[in-house]
């Protein structure tokens, strides 16, 4: 089908236009994102060693429980099982510290374990809280401002993004179907952009519209969440108030809870397939005056996708193990939250295991990149049609979006090197107040030495700076093999290919500048 030529000029301009409004904030929101896609590893490496004795079995967990909660009662308001301890829960009993732990990121909290005399042996852990940092900053598309501001922003800045891919579709696809492959690097550098911004544009267009689409969800979730509770609840109750005058609620209850093992052995049944990986319990209010134990396990499925990032979930009765909330248990939910779930794992990549999360980081580097050549294709036409018109310099809107595409792009690749090595260098260091400072401290530095260094000698400076720090990284994580051998190879790696697709650029942009001033 052809498209009228000033149609597609109108769908050019507003791609351009929604494509420069949105573009610095997405490129924080996918490079971050992608370094997000490995959260939970990356905490895991970056937290250290708690030195607890080995966690005891699960048949002998209720034994760890009796013990620890004779000499921590405040233990029994929350606390977790944990079935596969790790570094950033090392005990197979753990409770937040000063009753915390139902909020967002890693939070403070005290791990037990049995010594071999059959002592209880606690431990006070504080996890890094560098990965979750990063997780933010996708989150809050690089804005200092909290969650609940900045997340309609987001909302905001997604709702563009859609426009942008919407009109870039209209606008270039019926040509781009005849040049698609040929990127055509002799024809000057514009030709060269355009070509691989629409080469990295076009195979990665059913990823775009997923995020964008998935992106509005998550900025307006408390709306929809209204919305799905109206429609999927009206008759339901929540399962504490089904525990409490439900038809169980007259039968004979045990005395108490059942053993963790049984637990698991009662949920296999109910859910094969879905791996639990906690059992997260707490106490909860019910009727006056009362309270009552409630258990939620978290877990996985590799068949299904997962309401987390990393897991799905399901409501227990903690005294017969009868699953009595699947609204997030993978491959047991109705319709109506298997598709608010599809929405959540799809911008998670929380489906398909570690080559969908491989995949995701791969296209989450790549969306920042062709974010960054959006910026730069609109900068060169900007330029040319200043030139043709006798103006011989940038006009102020001219160079001041080049200052920032230059300042913000290399000042988030930079930031997020520097938090990952201050984390891992210093854990004492590693809280989110810190690494905070850090890094906007590493990003304005760099927004102001793209506005206060020539245009000769700005991207060049500040290339190289991102290139060093990015080395540094791998540096640091080469040394940090013992946490890892895997992630430690991981980051080094992806910080050593961050290095060299800067450092090319950057030492080129010396060279030039050698050569101007030998010609001047």
């Amino acid at each position: 089908m052809k498209i009228r030529s000033d149609i597609v000029a109108v769908y050019r301009e507003v791609h351009s236009w929604a494509g420069i409004l949105a573009g610095l904030f997405l490129f924080v929101a996918f490079y971050a994102g992608a370094i997000s896609m490995f959260e939970q590893p990356i905490q895991a490496w970056l937290t250290p060693p708690a030195g607890l004795p080995a966690p005891v079995s699960l048949d002998r967990t209720p034994e760890l429980m009796e013990k620890t909660f004779a000499a921590f009662p405040e233990a029994r308001a929350h606390y977790t099982v944990v079935l596969a301890p790790d570094a950033t829960q090392p005990g197979r009993l753990i409770w937040p510290k000063g009753g915390g732990g139902h909020g967002h990121g890693p939070a403070v909290s005290v791990a037990a374990a049995l010594a071999p005399d059959g002592s209880v042996v606690t431990v006070t852990q504080a996890p890094s809280e560098a990965a979750h940092f990063i997780d933010e900053l996708h989150q809050k598309i690089g804005l200092p401002l909290p969650h609940d501001v900045a997340m309609p922003i987001m909302g905001v800045v997604a709702l563009v993004y859609a426009v942008a891919l919407v009109s870039g579709v209209i606008a270039f696809l019926p040509a781009l179907t005849r040049t698609l492959f040929a990127v055509r690097l002799e024809g000057g550098k514009a030709r060269a952009w355009l070509d691989l911004h629409n080469l990295f544009g076009f195979f990665s267009l059913p990823f775009h519209i997923v995020m964008a689409v998935t992106s509005v969800v998550f900025a307006f979730h408390e709306q929809i969440f209204a919305v799905q509770g109206h429609l999927f609840h009206q008759d339901r109750v929540p399962h504490v108030a089904r525990m409490a005058h439900g038809p169980e609620a007259a039968m004979p209850r045990p005395a108490a809870p059942l053993a963790p093992a049984e637990l698991v052995a009662a949920l296999a049944r109910q859910a094969p397939g879905f791996v639990p990986d906690t059992l997260d319990y707490a106490m909860r209010p019910m009727g006056p005056g009362g309270r009552t134990l409630t258990l939620r396990v978290a877990g996985h499925d590799a068949r299904f996708g997962l309401r987390g990032p990393v897991s799905g979930f399901a409501g227990l009765d903690p005294y017969t193990g009868r699953v009595i909330s699947a609204d997030y248990l993978p491959g047991r939910q109705s319709n109506g939250f298997a598709i608010v779930t599809a929405f959540f794992s799809l911008h998670f990549g929380s489906y398909g295991g570690a080559p969908v999360r491989l995949g995701y980081l791969v296209l989450g580097f790549g969306g920042a990149f062709l974010f960054y050549t959006g910026n730069r294709l609109w900068i060169m036409a900007r330029r040319r049609s200043e030139r043709r018109t006798g103006v011989v310099t940038d006009t102020r809107g001219t160079w001041v979006l080049s200052r920032l595409t230059l300042g913000c792009t290399t000042g988030c690749m930079t930031g997020v090197a520097v938090v990952l090595a201050v984390a891992a260098l210093s854990p004492g260091a590693s809280s989110y107040a810190v690494l905070s400072w850090v890094y906007y401290a590493v990003f304005l530095a760099c927004v102001l030495g793209a506005f206060c260094l020539t245009a000769r000698t700005g991207a060049p400076v500040l290339l190289l700076g991102t290139a060093a720090a990015n080395l540094v990284l791998a540096i640091v994580a080469g040394g940090l093999a013992a946490h890892g051998i895997g992630i430690s190879g991981g980051i080094a790696l992806t910080a050593l290919l961050v290095a060299g697709c800067v450092a090319v650029p950057g030492v080129r942009g010396v060279a030039a500048g050698r050569v101007v001033q030998a010609a001047d």
